[in-house]
């Protein structure tokens, strides 16, 4: 059988799409290594219509409802080759070949933390990425910025929406006097120590001994697509400031015709509804694909 389209990721934004070519009764392959970025997370926020559901549940659900439609084919497993060209793909998951007409890659992204002993295990439940995700429930209680480069001072530049906030450098930046004036215009506290580790919630500890407790912090990781997929097929990276993204068009083709991207993977920023988005708009374009080849 050749499918219509081969989904690599069965994640939100992958579901997302499946969801759209399957309401137009086209066959699709879903293949899913299972590792959603947000699994350490017990709640997702800022999901219209589910704020606050565990994101297990979402994923759970939406495969539940994907199930329904009789042309889905669902794989669980890792590709390990996409080839070929539009119309003519071979995608090779774990010794087995199928064969799409189109790709899209919803892949995700790994997050590059900050090597400082604490924070990666706490990753997802007091230290995070997003306060538009993760702000609201610290309930305005003290909020710490961990720096990563440049782009760290823009978070410490909105955090105090959702809180007092102490912003450490923690020797990923030097701070400007125009930058550092802004900061504490905006009531944002630097702390020069630099970070030996991270205890209990989010206690940080710095070099010297001193001890500070936080609600909850925030950091910038550096991302990069989950898969090689992506570069192997030929496909550009774009170099973002916070990581490597997949280059996609308006229509979420990327550079090699007929293979697609979203999701995290292929734009910025990332959220649990960002992504659902990018993925219902990556679905029906990629059947526009199919109706209209030429266009």
């Amino acid at each position: 059988m050749t499918y219509d389209v081969a989904v690599v990721g069965g994640s939100y934004a992958g579901m997302a799409a499946a969801l759209q070519l399957l309401r137009a009764r086209r066959r699709v392959l879903v293949i899913d290594a299972g590792r959603r970025r947000n699994h350490r997370a017990s709640h997702s926020h800022g999901f219209l219509g589910q704020d606050g559901t565990d994101p297990a549940e979402l994923a759970r659900t939406a495969r539940k409802q994907l199930a329904a439609y009789p042309t889905l084919t669902w794989v669980d497993g890792t590709v390990e080759q996409v080839a070929g060209s539009r119309d003519a793909f071979n995608v090779v998951c774990e010794g087995v070949t199928h064969s799409a007409r189109r790709v899209l890659l919803a892949v995700g992204v790994t997050d590059q933390l900050p090597t400082i002993p604490g924070l990666a295990e706490r990753w997802g439940r007091s230290i995070f990425h997003c306060p538009y995700c993760h702000g609201y429930e610290l309930h305005r209680g003290r909020i710490g910025v961990i720096a990563t480069g440049p782009m760290s001072v823009h978070q410490a530049q909105l955090l105090p929406e959702w809180g007092d906030t102490t912003f450490f450098p923690n020797g990923a930046l030097e701070l400007d006097r125009a930058t550092r004036d802004d900061l504490i215009q905006r009531g944002v506290s630097i702390e020069p120590g630099l970070i030996v580790r991270i205890d209990a919630n989010a206690q940080v500890i710095l070099a010297d001994g001193t001890s500070m407790d936080f609600a909850g912090l925030f950091t910038a990781p550096y991302n990069e697509p989950a898969s090689l997929l992506a570069a192997q097929l030929g496909c550009d990276i774009a170099e973002m400031p916070l990581g490597k993204q997949i280059w996609t068009g308006d229509t979420k083709e990327t550079s090699v015709p007929g293979v697609f991207a979203c999701g995290d993977a292929a734009r910025a920023p990332h959220s649990v509804s960002l992504a659902v988005a990018d993925g219902a708009w990556a679905g029906a374009q990629i059947h526009r694909s199919l109706v209209w080849p030429d266009a």
